[in-house]
């Protein structure tokens, strides 16, 4: 278990958060740098998710990518990157002898990325198969048109992946231009999580990130929401099953309703005992697949329910979800439903929290978003005083008409078949 972390920054603004386990088996190098799709202009949609890509492509100490992932592979490692609405990062996972390789590797893909000609044609083709793959995937799909329903053409709008024909015109001196604007050292936080020498290791990270730049970090630009009355949007397809999101506009990562927004989505959909997974798959027989959650970002946010459901039955799980939208707004949560819902909550917490790479993320996440660390008793402290008022008071503020919003793939083609049912009592 963990001991405890520490956070050390340094004069330029780089930061190193080390969060030692002593009975771990593997230890974990995790970089993150805050930049993702969210800092993007339109003409450049999806270049932070090209550039994680092109890190692994070779760096000027391994000129191939498979100098990178035969090291890492020779290491018996775990190893990818990511990419994010705020955030970019890198990682490998190793057994504790290799931490000192993992970091060398991760470091000099991070800062030394040659960025070859070649590479870059040979990566726009993978990124634009990357895009396909998930345009076929209805339930995937449809999480992108709620957000492009939500927010329309801005960045908290857009794929992260960005477009096909975005991509193709991409240049390397685009991609260059950024990197060189937002991996910045008082944008970075390097993450170690497992079995170290404090002393030793801080060393170590010094040396390897001493190359890093500084300069000005640039922030992400603000979210515009405007709406006045319930919204859907419906793709047509042929689809042996509908796929639905219908969620509504909520507030930002920084609002003090955080956790009982949290609770409240954990109520509705949050485990196989939770309101909509009774209803939709237990009563109604009408999907396999039904969940909800609170996406929150630095400047915007919304709770949503995603349900992959039986054509015939499509209107009928979409006014139980409504209903239950309306008795979380009218009614108060009984007490025993209320700790159930956080008991949940905090065992995922804990469960979720196994591994030394999940303690980096856990760790990291938050230092991205806030510059501010919790550690997980004190979030259980925020979840256990969250109450049953809380909860319908945050649920009479989002649940409403105007808040509404449907995205829908399926065999249908009027969207005002499903516009006049969407309405809360």
């Amino acid at each position: 278990m963990l001991k405890g972390f520490k956070k050390i920054v340094l004069d330029n603004g780089l930061r190193i958060l080390l969060a030692p386990q002593l009975q771990s088996l593997a230890t974990t190098v995790l970089v993150l740098t805050e930049t993702g799709s969210l800092y993007e202009s339109r003409e450049i949609s999806g270049i932070s998710h090209f550039l994680e890509h092109l890190c692994f492509k070779g760096t000027k100490n391994r000129p191939h990518s498979i100098d990178i992932t035969s090291e890492l592979d020779g290491l018996g490692s775990e190893y990818n990157a990511f990419t994010g609405y705020e955030n970019t990062g890198y990682f490998a996972k190793s057994q504790n002898k290799n931490l000192y390789k993992i970091l060398d590797l991760i470091s000099d893909l991070y800062l030394n990325p040659v960025f070859d000609s070649r590479e870059i044609e040979k990566e726009r083709g993978v990124i634009i198969e990357e895009i396909n793959m998930y345009r076929d995937l209805p339930n995937r799909r449809v999480q992108e048109i709620f957000l492009r329903l939500l927010y329309g053409d801005q960045p908290a709008g857009w794929s992260v992946a960005g477009t096909r024909t975005i991509i193709k015109k991409l240049q390397r001196e685009e991609i260059l231009d950024y990197r060189d604007r937002h991996y910045l050292s008082n944008s970075t936080i390097i993450v170690v999580a497992g079995v170290f020498e404090e002393e030793k290791l801080t060393e170590e990270i010094k040396k390897a990130f001493r190359g890093i730049k500084a300069g000005q970090k640039l922030s992400s630009p603000i979210t515009q929401e405007s709406q006045e009355k319930p919204a859907v949007s419906l793709k047509s397809k042929e689809t042996d099953q509908s796929h639905l999101v219908l969620g509504v506009r909520a507030f930002d990562f920084f609002d003090s309703r955080r956790y009982p927004l949290e609770v409240l989505a954990h109520l509705l959909g949050g485990s196989m005992s939770s309101r909509l997974f009774q209803k939709v798959r237990e009563v109604l027989g009408a999907a396999y697949y039904v969940y909800s959650s609170a996406d929150l970002f630095s400047r915007h946010g919304y709770l949503a329910v995603n349900v992959g459901v039986d054509n015939l039955k499509l209107e009928a799980v979409i006014s139980a979800i409504l209903e239950e939208f309306s008795d979380l707004k009218n009614k108060e949560v009984s007490a025993a439903e209320l700790q159930k819902a956080k008991d949940h909550l905090i065992g995922k917490l804990f469960l979720g929290l196994e591994g030394s790479d999940e303690w980096a993320g856990f760790y990291g996440g938050q230092e991205i978003l806030e510059h501010n660390i919790k550690t997980p008793e004190e979030i259980v402290l925020d979840i256990q005083s969250v109450n049953a008022r809380e909860i319908k008071a945050v649920a009479r503020d989002i649940f409403q008409n105007q808040k509404l919003n449907l995205a829908l793939i399926g065999p249908f083609e009027n969207p005002a078949r499903f516009e006049k049912i969407l309405s809360l009592e």
